[in-house]
């Protein structure tokens, strides 16, 4: 239900400075559960589908 940002990264298939990057400039969602961050698995599916969404470069 809810991943850490190394699984989070793992599971998108990149670093966990990008995946970092890309919690704290707000590309995708995540939520503190008391000191701890954590990524939605919905708020991954999200992501990818905005990247669907977008036209090809």
């Amino acid at each position: 239900m809810v991943l850490t940002i190394e699984e989070a990264a793992k599971r998108l298939g990149i670093g966990r400075t990008t995946m970092y990057a890309l919690v704290m400039n707000g590309e995708i969602r995540s939520v503190t559960i008391g000191r701890l961050r954590r990524v939605p698995t919905q708020c991954l599916d999200e992501y990818v589908t905005n990247l669907l969404a977008q036209p090809a470069a």
